[in-house]
């Protein structure tokens, strides 16, 4: 072995530790956000696994199957477990792939799928609502409410990321054909369309906000702070929250806003693969999250259009 109970992280752990998050970002393109939240998950079964007498390259399936159980048992939520398993997994297959292990002995690990809710998404009414009520907070001319009313409008027009959104410079959006380009997880580019209303925010925001926070130093970014850096994701998130309180509708985050756009589009009539398109989704599975429907809506389709009905 080359770590004991309680012993410090070994020379050998630490190597393939910091390759496979070389890996992460490099190869794969992951954010430092991810690569920093594999880190410490994998980090944590195999400091449970030293303290067991067990070095990172002799665990077995018993050892993570114990780790998962130790979690559970501390009251951990199934969407942490579920997330700690998908890391340590994800570490032992780069492991064994790049010849640093014989065997897999996360390949059999199997944990429970984490069945999160989706975040709180708005009827049309409450979101007209608050694109509304930013559009008027904006009126006056304000630099910092005619950004939050170009961030809100892109959020709910796109269904773009938050992440993505900030990262978004002036030489991505396409006014004239309403397009915008992000930059989605694992560094993939994709095109957006968004609508006039968010077309009508930006063109205000260029012309009437942003100029008065650029400075030499600002960059292409397309938003802006205060200071005229690049925003960040937290002035973002609570911009949201407050245009919410402002609007008197439910309280959500950036993320629900992008969970609106995609109800929205579905419930209209978009189809599936489009939407998963647009919110640069990997998988079609994600994408019919939000293709759950009431009874109610359920019976009056199935009254129009079977035959039998």
């Amino acid at each position: 072995m080359d770590g004991g109970a309680g012993a410090a992280t070994s020379a050998t752990e630490e190597v393939a530790v910091r390759g496979f998050l070389d890996h992460l970002a490099l190869q794969r393109g992951l954010s430092q956000h991810t690569v920093r939240a594999y880190d410490g998950d994998v980090r944590h079964a195999l400091s449970f696994a030293r303290r067991r007498g067990v070095a990172w390259s002799e665990v077995d399936l018993a050892v993570l199957r114990a780790w998962l159980g130790a979690m559970v048992a501390a009251g951990l939520s199934r969407a942490t477990v579920a997330r700690r398993g998908a890391a340590v997994r994800a570490f032992y297959s780069w492991a064994a792939r790049s010849g640093m292990l014989p065997a897999d002995p996360a390949a059999r690990l199997v944990t429970a799928h984490p069945g999160a809710p989706l975040p709180v998404a708005l009827a049309v009414e409450p979101a007209r609502r608050l694109v509304e009520t930013a559009r008027d907070l904006a009126a006056d001319g304000d630099p910092v409410a005619l950004r939050d009313w170009a961030a809100v409008e892109l959020l709910y027009g796109t269904g773009a990321r938050v992440g993505e959104l900030v990262g978004v410079d002036v030489d991505d959006v396409d006014l004239d054909d309403r397009l915008v380009r992000v930059m989605g997880k694992g560094a993939k580019e994709r095109v957006v369309p968004f609508g006039l209303p968010a077309a009508r925010a930006v063109r205000a925001y260029l012309r009437d906000g942003r100029p008065r926070h650029a400075t030499a130093t600002s960059g292409p970014a397309l938003l802006l702070g205060l200071r005229g850096g690049r925003v960040d994701q937290r002035q973002v998130r609570a911009a949201v929250h407050r245009l919410a309180r402002a609007a008197g509708v439910e309280d959500l985050a950036p993320h629900g806003l992008r969970h609106t756009a995609a109800t929205h589009l579905l419930h209209g009539g978009s189809d599936l693969r489009s939407v998963q398109e647009m919110l640069g989704h990997a998988s079609l599975a994600t994408t019919q999250r939000y293709t759950h429907v009431t009874p109610d809506r359920l019976r009056r389709s199935y009254e129009q259009a079977h035959p039998r009905a």
